[in-house]
Parts: C-alpha cells; sequence; structure tokens
C-alpha cells in the first residue's frame, strides 16, 4: 500500500509541472502589419513575376472533330432513304457549330433519342453541340435516284471524317455495283437484294452505279429460231490442247435471251467475251451464253477451252449450239514447235485448203496451219476429227558457221606441239567460241579480224572472242588462236597422236598440216582424216586462201585457181598488187559478138564458160578505176587465166590495152600437177600468178613441182614458215621450233564440236 502511494504522488508531480511549464511558455513576437523584412534576390524575384502577363487558358486548335462516319443505305423505287451516324468531339466549351453534310437532303437529326438543332449555311447542315465532350448524331436522310437505259446510279456526298463506312442494298441478286472513288469489301445476295459494304474516301464525293433491266409488260415469247456458224482454232502443244471457237449466231425468229452450248468433255473454258454478252456460266458441261440484247439479230462470241494432253493422240472437239436449226463450221489445226501432225476426219468432215478458211479464223493462229476442214452437221451424224502427231527436239539457229579451218602444227623433238588455228568465218551474232581443249594444252593468244583479242577462261572450257568493240563484219573474216600442247618427248622409235580440240561451230572443211622434225621418219598414218593427195582440188583449194597479212607485208598464204578447158577466169589487181573485189568483166567476141559477163568476189576472181576458141576484147571496170579494154587470143583447149591491172583514174575515162594479153596455163607438159592435187612450195624463186598475200607478184602463176608419191614428200607451206616467225618474236613462250623438217597434209569435212585426231609411228632416222 505505501508503494502504490508513492507511486500515485510521483505521476501527480511529473503531470503537474508540464502544465506548469505550457503555461509559463510565450509565442514569438509578430512583426507590424503592413511591414515585410525580405532579401534583395527574393524581392528581385518578386518584382519579375509581376512584371509577366498572367497565364491565359490553352484553347483547342480546332471546336470540333468527326471521327467515324457510318452510312447505312438502301435503294427504295426511286429513291436512297437511310441514316448517317457521325461520331466525334467538340473541344471547346460552349456551343460550337459543327458541319455534318453537304448536298443530302436532311429529314431528321436526333442525338442519344433528343432532337439536335440544325442550321444550313450555303447547303451545308450545321449542328449546334454544347461541349466539351463527345458526341454521336444520327441524321435520316435520302438522295435522287438517276435511272437511265440499262442503268442506275446516284452521287453520294461523302462527310469530311476520319473514316468513312457504307453499307448499300440494292434490289436484284448478284448485282454488280460499282463505286468511284471507293473500295467494296463485301458483297452478297439473298432474298431477292444485294448488300454491298464497301470504305469510302472521306471529303470527296462517291459515284455510285449499276447495271438494270427495265421492266416491261409480259408478252407470249414467240419460238426462238438461230443458225450457228463455229470456226474453231485447234493448237497442239507439249503439254496442252488449246481450242478457240469464234461463234456467229443468226436468229431468225424470236428474242432469245440466253444461248446454251454443249462443252466437250475434259475441257475447261478459260475465256468469253462477246459484244452483246451480259454473263456467262458454266453448269454440268453446259455453257449459258447470256446476252444484254434480246432484240439484236446476231451475236458474235469467243470462247477459249484447253485441256492437258500427255500422248501423241487427241480428239479434236466440237462445240454444238443447243436448239440450232442449222450448225456449220470451219477446222483449223496448228501445231506448236517441230512436229508432224496427221489429222483424219469423219462424220461429214470436208477437207480444203488452209489459203481458203476464214481470215479472222487464220488471224488466231499463231502457228503454220497443218490442215483445214468444214462441215455441216447433220442430225444422222457427228464430225469427229482424230489427230495424232510425232514431235521433234527443237533445233537451235546457228549464229556463226566455218566456211573452212586452215590448222598448221609444229612438233619439236622434246615431243611439244604448237599448234595455229584459222577460221574463216560468217558469224551472225555469236560472240565467243567454246573451244575445248586436250589435256595438257593451253591457249597462247587469239586474233580477230587481225587484231589481238584475249581468250577467256570459263568453267566449262575456253573461250576464243568472234567478235571485238567495233568490229561487226557483215562477210567473210579471219580469227585464229595458237595453242600449245606439252606432249611427250620422242624416243627412237615409238608411237605418237595428236588432236585438235573441239569447238561449237560446224567447220565445212578442216586443212591441217603437220610439220615434223627431219630426223624422224614418219609412217603408219591414221585417225579421223583424210589424205589431201588424195581429194579433188576443187575440194580444198578454194578454202586454202587466207587474205590476212601480218604486220612485217610477209606473204601468209597463196591462192590458186583452177579453169576447165572452155572457161576463162583470172585475177584484177590495182596498182599495188591489192586484189579488186566486185569489179564487172565483159567478154565480148570479136568474131560474132557474143557476150559474157562476171564481177570478181571478195578474192579478185572471176571466170566464165561455154566460150569456144577465137579473139576476144574484155573489159574490166569498176567505180574509182579507169576502165580497161584487153584483147585476148583465147584457146578452148587450153584452160586459161588473166591478170588485168587497173589503174586509178581522177574522172571517167577508158585504156585499151594494144597486143594480145597473155594467156596463164594452169596445166603444160611437165609442169602438169599429178592426182590433181596441189603442192605448196617455200624453195627457189618461181613465179607466183595468184595473189600473194592479198597481192599479185607476177602475170603467170607458180610452176609447181611435181607430187610424189607419199606424203612424206610434201614441202612444208607458207603457213609453217609465218607460224616459225610467230614464234620467234610474238608468242610469249619460249619453244625450239624445228627450222627443216617434213610436212603432212589431211583435210576432213564437216566437223561440228568433235576433236579431229592423227596418230603415226615414226622412227628416228
Amino acid at each position: 500500500m505505501k508503494n502504490r502511494f508513492l507511486g500515485m504522488l510521483l505521476l501527480w508531480s511529473v503531470c503537474w509541472g508540464q502544465v506548469c511549464a505550457a503555461e509559463d511558455k510565450s509565442p514569438l513576437p509578430l512583426p507590424n502589419s503592413g511591414n515585410v523584412t525580405l532579401t534583395l534576390d527574393e524581392y528581385n524575384k518578386l518584382v519579375e513575376l509581376a512584371a509577366k502577363p498572367p497565364k491565359k487558358n490553352d484553347v483547342a486548335p480546332l471546336p470540333y472533330s468527326i471521327m467515324h462516319a457510318d452510312l447505312k443505305l438502301r435503294v427504295e423505287n426511286d429513291g436512297v432513304l437511310g441514316t448517317v451516324q457521325l461520331e466525334g468531339e467538340v473541344f471547346r466549351k460552349g456551343v460550337s457549330k459543327v458541319p455534318l453534310t453537304t448536298g443530302m437532303i436532311i429529314l431528321d437529326a436526333h442525338q442519344n433519342g433528343k432532337g439536335v438543332p440544325l442550321q444550313q449555311e450555303n447547303g451545308t447542315h450545321t449542328a449546334l453541340l454544347s461541349g466539351p465532350g463527345e458526341f454521336s448524331v444520327d441524321l435520316d436522310t435520302g438522295l435522287p435516284l438517276k435511272i437511265e437505259a440499262g442503268r442506275a446510279s446516284f452521287t453520294l456526298p461523302v462527310p469530311a471524317a476520319g473514316s468513312v463506312q457504307l453499307a448499300l442494298v440494292i434490289p436484284g441478286d448478284h448485282t454488280f455495283a460499282n463505286i468511284s472513288p471507293g473500295l467494296i469489301t463485301s458483297r452478297k445476295s439473298e432474298n431477292g437484294h444485294t448488300m454491298i459494304e464497301a470504305t469510302l474516301v472521306p471529303g470527296q464525293p462517291a459515284n455510285i452505279w449499276w447495271t438494270t433491266r427495265e421492266t416491261v409488260t409480259p408478252v407470249v415469247p414467240r419460238e426462238v429460231r438461230f443458225l450457228a456458224d463455229a470456226k474453231t482454232l485447234i493448237s497442239v502443244s507439249e503439254a496442252e490442247m488449246r481450242v478457240a471457237v469464234l461463234a456467229d449466231v443468226t436468229v431468225v425468229q424470236g428474242e432469245p435471251t440466253q444461248f446454251h452450248v454443249d462443252l466437250p468433255e475434259g475441257y475447261e473454258v478459260t475465256g468469253v467475251t462477246g459484244a452483246t454478252l451480259d454473263s456467262a456460266e458454266t453448269n454440268n458441261g453446259v455453257l449459258t451464253l447470256k446476252v444484254n440484247a434480246p432484240s439484236q439479230r446476231n451475236h458474235q462470241f469467243l470462247i477459249s477451252m484447253e485441256r492437258s494432253i500427255s500422248g501423241a493422240k487427241a480428239d479434236a472437239p466440237f462445240l454444238s449450239f443447243k436448239k440450232a436449226q442449222r450448225e456449220t463450221g470451219e477446222v483449223l489445226v496448228e501445231g506448236a514447235g517441230t512436229m508432224e501432225l496427221t489429222a483424219t476426219e469423219g462424220g461429214g468432215l470436208k477437207r480444203m485448203d488452209v489459203k481458203e478458211t476464214n481470215p479472222y479464223l487464220r488471224s488466231l493462229a499463231h502457228f503454220p496451219p497443218q490442215a483445214a476442214f468444214r462441215y455441216h452437221k447433220q442430225s444422222s451424224e457427228t464430225p469427229t476429227l482424230a489427230l495424232s502427231w510425232v514431235r521433234f527436239p527443237d533445233g537451235s539457229v546457228l549464229a556463226a558457221v566455218a566456211e573452212s579451218a586452215q590448222v598448221t602444227t609444229l612438233v619439236t623433238s622434246e615431243g611439244k606441239s604448237l599448234t595455229e588455228v584459222k577460221l574463216i568465218l560468217k558469224n551472225q551474232a555469236q560472240p565467243f567460241l567454246k573451244v575445248t581443249l586436250p589435256p595438257g594444252a593451253s591457249i597462247l593468244s587469239a586474233d580477230v579480224g587481225g587484231e589481238r583479242v584475249k581468250p577467256v577462261q570459263g568453267p566449262d572450257g575456253n573461250r576464243v572472242p568472234l567478235l571485238r568493240p567495233g568490229f561487226r563484219p557483215t562477210g567473210s573474216y579471219t580469227v585464229s588462236f595458237v595453242f600449245m600442247h606439252s606432249g611427250a618427248p620422242f624416243a627412237k622409235k615409238g608411237g605418237a597422236d595428236l588432236s585438235l580440240p573441239s569447238m561449237d561451230i560446224p567447220i565445212s572443211l578442216l586443212s591441217w598440216e603437220i610439220f615434223l622434225p627431219e630426223q624422224y621418219k614418219v609412217k603408219d598414218f591414221g585417225g579421223d582424216v583424210i589424205v589431201a593427195n588424195v581429194v579433188p582440188s576443187p575440194f580444198r583449194e578454194e578454202y586454202a586462201y587466207n587474205a590476212q597479212r601480218n604486220r612485217e607485208g610477209d606473204m601468209s598464204s597463196t591462192l590458186k585457181m583452177e579453169a576447165l578447158p572452155g572457161q576463162m577466169g583470172g585475177y584484177v589487181v590495182d596498182p599495188s598488187g591489192a586484189v579488186v573485189p566486185n569489179a564487172r568483166i565483159t567478154i565480148t567476141s570479136t568474131d560474132n559478138g557474143a557476150t559474157r559477163t562476171a564481177v570478181t568476189d571478195d578474192q579478185g576472181r572471176w571466170l566464165v564458160g561455154s566460150l569456144g576458141s577465137g579473139n576476144f576484147k574484155a573489159k574490166a571496170e569498176t567505180p574509182g578505176f579507169r576502165t580497161s579494154v584487153f584483147n585476148l587470143n583465147y584457146d578452148a583447149n587450153q584452160p586459161s587465166l588473166y591478170n588485168f591491172p587497173l589503174s586509178v583514174a581522177g574522172t571517167a575515162e577508158m585504156v585499151e590495152v594494144r597486143g594480145d594479153m597473155p594467156q596463164m596455163e594452169t596445166k603444160s607438159g611437165a609442169n602438169e600437177l599429178h592426182g590433181n592435187a596441189y603442192a605448196y612450195s617455200t624453195n627457189g624463186g618461181a613465179t607466183v600468178g595468184g595473189p600473194v598475200n592479198g597481192r599479185f607478184t607476177g602475170n603467170g602463176i607458180e610452176k609447181l613441182g611435181t607430187v610424189a608419191q607419199g606424203l612424206s614428200n610434201l614441202n612444208a607451206s607458207v603457213n609453217v614458215m609465218n607460224l616459225q616467225r610467230r614464234v620467234a618474236g610474238v608468242l610469249p613462250v619460249a619453244i625450239d621450233v624445228p627450222r627443216a623438217g617434213t610436212s603432212f597434209s589431211f583435210v576432213r569435212p564437216l566437223v561440228l564440236d568433235e576433236e579431229t585426231k592423227v596418230t603415226f609411228s615414226y622412227k628416228s632416222r
């Protein structure tokens, strides 16, 4: 008890002390009213704030915004009725004028079931709406409908909203409406009406129209009678058969609104067109053609069909118009590509000349027609046409062809070979020559038309250019290339073979000269070539001429020409000895006045025949030269060649050469060429009468030595000499070329993309 009394006393003392302390504490002194003590910086800030104008409340840049418009319209009688729902927002306080539509007839306007006051200003309906806040205004509207012959249309003023959607109901099933501008997103038909949904361009009036049929008083239909004529084009391609039918329908009685056509089984209709065609439908193998002008007497339709084929036989289809009083027609058959097509007709089908077919039917064809027929269908027979064909692979057009190939090969004692290939080309558009070299061979250089070009290494072989920039010849020209083959060293005796690369252009005649070192005796030649001295000269000498010259002006090739008994020929050259092409030669007999004419070719050669012995005058003329007349004493038993030189003329003048022109014999006595073959000689100073390097060096022809039996006695040609000099300073390789040896000549006709090979056995002398 004593302890409790002491605790209560202590608690009372503490509380009494706190109360006393609260009563003794006095508040802080307050400043006098009207006076405030501030620092200088605080005072300056207050002055600056007091100088600024009061901030105005933000106002929306636009008083309103129409975000979406939803138009629901329906065509009824002669007008368009519906509602327009506009959703948007008013941004400013108070009442704002909101333009809604322009050009519409507004029947009523309401919002949330209450009427909305409208004003009309310059044709624009404006609503008075309070804000700020969102709004949704519904307008009951109407539009006039314009009806023309076969067409109904109206113009819809589209509100200037963020997006505009249209739902339109048009009377009639499967009615195709057109909206411009706008995009139709949905179309469906049910219960005799067509519902169309579309997205319109805000603020731009939309033109909406569709086709209609006028309602007329029903009358008793007259029986329909018509005639049908079908002109059919059948095109057989590799995988399908296409059919185009140009059908002419002539209505004799009645006003048909549609025609029914029986379709052949397995064919799919790909297109139907016609000036009076309204629509076309296919159902259960019957094509229904609905027309929009039943009263018209003539209708024309173009019907296209196709089906896939896999074999080499098929029956041609025939279209048939149901209930036609008469059916006639023509059938034209064509084949795509290279094929042989056989057509077997039956059932009243009559074959006719392709040129007699209808011109409109022929204009549909894309390939040469192969057969044509006509028919008049009878109730007792049905026309049939069985087709069968054999297809051939298509061949590519030759872009380039080589008239000749002159090949020269030098073989060293180490077994290496250096080969030059010269091609006389006629080229249309082929840019490169594909060369498949033998293993171990490589191309060193190439020339086109006398100028160096760079060969190209392709993934499937080497490429030699056939053209170069700025060089597009229209006639023949020369392409050459040199390649080297590593080969194998020669032993004392053994066998060897040489190969030429395959080239992807046809070569009419290939001449191959092989030059072997003199220390080796060669025999037993084989391969796929022919020994040159067993080939008649007309088949090889005409291609031996090459008019190209090297830069040093040395002899590159020799042209040899032969005239038979009763023939007269020769060359025409200018003062420098160069041949003159396209010169006109007139041979006139002084005995009876008979004349013969000829024109020199690219090598300056001319030739006439059927001449008898006697005296003649020869006139040579060409623009830029004096016309020259030569007196000739001609012996028909001697093949004769003449060299006619022309001089340059400043003006037109004619020079007559007095005295007889020397006659150059091509064969005489000991100089006769055995075996009717020529051999090239590099020895001695024989007179050459043909062009050397494109020029003449004399008035006679070269007197060639007797050709001994066997290839080993043939001397090397000028091609060997040229290749030897070319190796010395032009080619980018070092090779020991033999300076003395023996030439062997071979030919091979008609070479195309295949190797040419020569084999032989040898023994060291």
